[in-house]
């Protein structure tokens, strides 16, 4: 398998109007890897899922896990356990990187 380079996100990532359209870098049976952007005021409700990596590239506002909110802003990184709930708000134009786990079966 080669490996897929993306030499500049900027050039991938999706910033909608109506709402976050996630462009997928990669998605098999063990990973999803999307690139996110929203709109200062756009947000992803809070959601259970698996074991994810969230990366920021951009802009600023909250993360909540489990109803605790966290701060972040470009070079951010956070990692949220499996099962745990987890929404973004966009406070201003905000884009990210996530990895999702699948679930071991």
């Amino acid at each position: 398998m080669q490996p897929t380079v993306y030499p500049d996100w900027k050039t991938s990532v999706i910033f909608a109007p109506d709402g976050p359209r996630p462009h997928i870098l990669l998605e098999n049976t063990q990973v999803k890897v999307v690139l996110v952007g929203l709109e200062a005021g756009q947000e992803l409700p809070p959601h259970p899922q698996t074991l994810a990596i969230y990366h920021f590239l951009q802009g600023t506002g909250w993360m909540i896990v489990d109803d605790e909110r966290y701060p972040i802003s470009a070079g951010t990184t956070i990692i949220t356990p499996n099962g745990s709930k987890r929404g973004i708000e966009a406070e201003t134009r905000l884009a990210f990187l996530a990895t999702r786990m699948s679930e071991a079966e």
